[in-house]
Parts: C-alpha cells; sequence; structure tokens
C-alpha cells in the first residue's frame, strides 16, 4: 500500500485516476482477459447480456447478434464484456415460463450490481426473456439499449393460406381429429410452418414485446421487427454497440427512457397493432418497476382500448394471410408510430438521443415501394376498434382480457353453461375425447400466478379447438394466459385467481356464463346468496413445489398487477 501511494503521488491527478480505475477489482481482472491496462482504465465497459441458446429458435442467432454489437462497441471506443442470461421458449408447456421473466431480471440486477457496469445491451427475442429484461433496464437503470433477434420468415402455404405461421400445426391436429386434413397434411405443415430461425413468425407475445421495446424508446428504430436472417438485423446490431458508448458519455439512462408517457406509447402501440394479452402483464409489472400502481396501468389500458382503433393486421388479429415479414416490409413499427402521432408522447426521449418526433421526422424507409394498408392503416381507415380490452363484472372483481380484435363478432355477446376443469390437461382431454360442444364456455382455473403456480399459457387447447372447428361457437375463460397467437372467443387473466379463492373458484358445470364484450364485462348468472354458501364451502390447497417455484407462488401477485413478484 505504501508503494502504491508513493507512485501515486509522483503521478498527475488524471494518471492518478486513471490507475485508480484500472486497480479496481471489475477492471483490473479484465487485464487477464487481455485487455491492456490502458483500455481498462480510460474506456467505458459494456456489459452485453445475452440470452442465446440451442434450445430456442429465436435466440440462435444471438450469438451472431452479439459478435456484431461488440464490435460496434470496440468501434466507438468501449471495452464489451458479454455475459449470459436464461431464455425459455414458450412452447414449453411447464408453468416456469412467467417465472423465469423475474429470473431474468435478477440476473441482470445481480450483475449490474456486482460488476458496475457504464452502459448495457440487451440481447433476446422471446416472450418472457424482453420483458425481464425491460424490468432489469428500469431496476438498473444505467444506460441501456436493447437489441432482439428477431422473428422467422413465414411458412409454407396451407390450405387457403399463402404464408403460414408457427402453430399452424396445433390446429392441423385438431382438423385431423376432425376429419378435415390426412395424416400427411398434419406432417407436412408442421415441418413447414417454422422454415427458419427467428422468434414466431405470427405477432404474439415474442414479436410484441420486441416491437415494444422500440416503440417505448429502449430499441433503434426498426430494431423491433427485421427478420432474423436478414442483413439488416447485424447492421442494427452493430450500431447499437456505436449508440450505447455515446449513450455512456452522454448519461442517458434507461429511466430517462422508460418513463409513464412511453408506457403510454407503447400500450397505444400495442392497442394499435392488435398486440398480444401478455403484454398487458409485462408492461404492468414494468410499470411497477417505476413504483407506479397497478390499478393506474390498468385503468389506462381500460381508457385507451375506446381511444386506439387497429390500424395494423398481422396474424392472429384479424387475418391469416400477413406475418411478421409482411409488417416489417409494410413499414414496420415506425410507420404504424407515424400513423399514431396525434395520439402518442412525442417528446419522450429514446435510445438514439432525439425524441420520438424527431425520430419519426427523420426516419428513412429502405423499401417505401412496399407500404401496404392491407397491414398498416392510417388512423382514418382503421381496421376496426378494440383491439384489446379489460373486462370486470362479478367474475373478474379485478380486472380480466380478452383480444375483441381476435374475437369473431356474433361471439361479443355470449351466454353458455359452463364446462369446468382445474387444469389445462383435463380440458384438452375432454376435448380429444369430443366432450366439449358448441355453445359451451370452457372454465379452466387454477392456472393462475400462485395456482399453477406460474400462469401456464392456454396456447394447446384453444387451437385445438379452433381446428375442431368450435372456435367460433365455444368460449374459453381462464385465471391463466393466453399466447399471442390465440383467436376465438376468449377470456383469460381473470383476477382474483382461483387459488386466491376468487369467483371462478366458485363456478359449477352448468352455471349460465355471459361474455359481453361490447360492455366490458363478465358475469356468472348465479345469485350472490348461493355463491356466498359456496364460498364457504370452498377449499384449496397449494401444490407442493420447491425452489424458485416456491418462492414465486409465495410472492408473485395475481394478473392484474402483472404477475410481479412483491418486494414487501
Amino acid at each position: 500500500m505504501e508503494d502504491y501511494e508513493y507512485i501515486t503521488n509522483k503521478m498527475s491527478t488524471e494518471d492518478q485516476e486513471r490507475v485508480a480505475k484500472a486497480l479496481k477489482g471489475n477492471w483490473q481482472m479484465l487485464t487477464l482477459l487481455g485487455w491492456s491496462a490502458d483500455d481498462v482504465a480510460s474506456k467505458p465497459m459494456i456489459a452485453v447480456a445475452n440470452a442465446w441458446s440451442e434450445i430456442c429458435p429465436g435466440h440462435m442467432n444471438l450469438r451472431q447478434v452479439a459478435d456484431a454489437v461488440k464490435n460496434g462497441i470496440a468501434q466507438a471506443g468501449g471495452v464489451p464484456v458479454e455475459f449470459g442470461s436464461i431464455g425459455i421458449c414458450d412452447v414449453s408447456e411447464e408453468g416456469y415460463v412467467l417465472p423465469s421473466r423475474d429470473i431474468i431480471a435478477d440476473g441482470i440486477e445481480v450483475m449490474q450490481g456486482a460488476h458496475k457496469f457504464d452502459g448495457l445491451v440487451l440481447l433476446g427475442s422471446c416472450d418472457k426473456i424482453v420483458p425481464g429484461m425491460l424490468m432489469a433496464a428500469a431496476r438498473c437503470n444505467i444506460p441501456t439499449i436493447m437489441v432482439t433477434g428477431g422473428p422467422m420468415l413465414g411458412g409454407a402455404p396451407f390450405l387457403n393460406r399463402p404464408k403460414t405461421e408457427s402453430t399452424a400445426s396445433y390446429e392441423s391436429w385438431g382438423m385431423y381429429q376432425a376429419g378435415k386434413v390426412s395424416a400427411e397434411d398434419v406432417m407436412r405443415v408442421t415441418m413447414t410452418d417454422k422454415p427458419t430461425i427467428g422468434s414466431c413468425n405470427y405477432y404474439g407475445t415474442a414479436n410484441t414485446m420486441s416491437c415494444i421495446a422500440e416503440a417505448i424508446g429502449l430499441q433503434l428504430p426498426d430494431g423491433g421487427a427485421i427478420p432474423a436472417v436478414y442483413a439488416d438485423r447485424l447492421r442494427l446490431a452493430k450500431a447499437s454497440g456505436v449508440r450505447i458508448v455515446e449513450m455512456v458519455k452522454e448519461g442517458l439512462r434507461a429511466r430517462d427512457i422508460i418513463t409513464w408517457e412511453s408506457l403510454q406509447n407503447a400500450m397505444m402501440f400495442t392497442m394499435a397493432t392488435g398486440g398480444s394479452t401478455n403484454a398487458i402483464l409485462h408492461l404492468t409489472a414494468l410499470a411497477c418497476e417505476l413504483d407506479i400502481d397497478p390499478q393506474k396501468v390498468m385503468a389506462e389500458w381500460d381508457r385507451l382500448s375506446d381511444v386506439v382503433p387497429q390500424i395494423v393486421q398481422i396474424y392472429p388479429s384479424g387475418t391469416d394471410q400477413n406475418v411478421m415479414e409482411d409488417f416489417f416490409f409494410a413499414g414496420g413499427v415506425c410507420r404504424t408510430l407515424d400513423n399514431l402521432r396525434e395520439l402518442l408522447n412525442l417528446d419522450v426521449r429514446t435510445c438514439t438521443g432525439h425524441t420520438l418526433r424527431e425520430n419519426l421526422d427523420n426516419h428513412f424507409y429502405w423499401r417505401p415501394q412496399m407500404a401496404n394498408e392491407n397491414v398498416i392503416r392510417p388512423m382514418s381507415n382503421p381496421f376496426g376498434h378494440r383491439a384489446l380490452s379489460i373486462l370486470y363484472g362479478n367474475l373478474a372483481p379485478e380486472s380480466a382480457v380478452c383480444k375483441p380484435a381476435g374475437i369473431p363478432k356474433h361471439m361479443w355477446k355470449f351466454t353458455g353453461p359452463a364446462v369446468c376443469f382445474d387444469c389445462e390437461a383435463d380440458a384438452q382431454e375432454a376435448a380429444h375425447a369430443m366432450k366439449i360442444k358448441p355453445g359451451d364456455v370452457v372454465v379452466i382455473r387454477y392456472g393462475g400466478p400462485k395456482g399453477e403456480p406460474g400462469m401456464r399459457e392456454m396456447c394447446g387447447i384453444l387451437k385445438f379447438l379452433v381446428g375442431l372447428g368450435l372456435g367460433d361457437s365455444v368460449a374459453l375463460i381462464t385465471d391463466g394466459r393466453f399466447s399471442g397467437t390465440n383467436n376465438g372467443c376468449f377470456v383469460g387473466h381473470i383476477s382474483p385467481e382461483a387459488a386466491e379463492g376468487g369467483p371462478i373458484a366458485l363456478i359449477h358445470d352448468g352455471d349460465l356464463i355471459t361474455i359481453d364484450v361490447e360492455n366490458k364485462r363478465i358475469d356468472l348468472q348465479v345469485d350472490e346468496e348461493e355463491l356466498a354458501r359456496r364460498r364457504a364451502a370452498w377449499t384449496y390447497t397449494p401444490k407442493k413445489v420447491r425452489g424458485h417455484m416456491a418462492r414465486y407462488m409465495r410472492l408473485a401477485g395475481n394478473a392484474a398487477t402483472g404477475g410481479a413478484m412483491k418486494w414487501n
């Protein structure tokens, strides 16, 4: 220590600061990895949090994307330091998917807390990874930029569809059960509806959240929808590496970008595009990271549903003709936001260093000849209204979520007898045995954050019902959630959930349930006196789980709070 003081006393103040920085543990380790002392003493250290893996098609290209980002960082005078993040594909039917969002946020927070990076680049693509990373960005609040991996291309034609999307195989299995297609047809669509790597080629949760990362201002313009296999993706990745170094020098932090006003913009974008119902969960959880009351967020979702028209049509919202590459060609997120100008908060800051207004004023469209009003329309000529909706009623005192953009118009008011299941597997078994009939309301409960635990996705059962030809005659309600690819009359996120003793736990087979999309209500046609008797007799034994799932079951709020884990 005396030698250190003697040496530094002979140095200039500037040199003392550089040596002191180089001798910090975080930075000194980098010299062991091949960086020079001058690099680590004088350049910003930029973390690259990468969810690459060999199990998730949406993340397979992130190894290459990370290299492009790191080249940009080095070119701009930064020191790139990459570390890994977990990333689960939503194809998994286990309850771990939503709880993984918190592990992702926690892991990045821990790495930042330990190593004190100067800036952060987030690389992810799929359903819970992008929101988990956005939550980490708000929590860490250092200069941060996001780079997503991009969607896969559309699949081969199937029946009357010029391009298929990556859940057509679910529907084909239902069609096979109903005798509409052959076993060869099922195999053919299963092997051709997912032709490349990338996040799913429809507008599900993965692509909704990737586009939201751009709409909220944390991803460079066009980043949300560039296909995974396009060179544009690598060029944007390198530009993002350059830009993060500039953000560090400017002191532009995540919470300068992620604000209540930019959250409103993201919510409006979601409404305008008919995005995944899961976006309501994720943006509500992100708002919790900013200490915004989730009730305020749900009220804003409800208000915006009557204000923002649906001006984008990508499967499953309204048509099976458009997939993600069509959205990209038509102008993507930037053209959508440009068409929404009169509603948006245009003076919010973005990762470019400019406001949203400036970004839109100066945006360069590389493929202007491919603008397509069958995909993106002006507000004066929308595809429809109320793409997403918040419902209330005696079945959902705290809220429920539906997607009118995917519900046949004749089912906007639907009353039918309940057919109750306490897990999705039992509902699947009944559907395969052809025990669900036109006019039924399928009830799947104990699927919420606490009950599953983890809020399992009900994608398979709804797709199977559509394949059976029941998509326009059977409703499905649940305290669980749905994939962004689902359509039909479905209501999810019912809160309070069954595991909390919510009214959905008290439904009996044969009870009449009314779903009224127009008036935003979902009600059980059973009088309060009878419900009180059922409530007094209700019992519940939580599932026995260990590890993170036990912690999540204990700490997670219900869907009305975004399923976020409570800190106190």
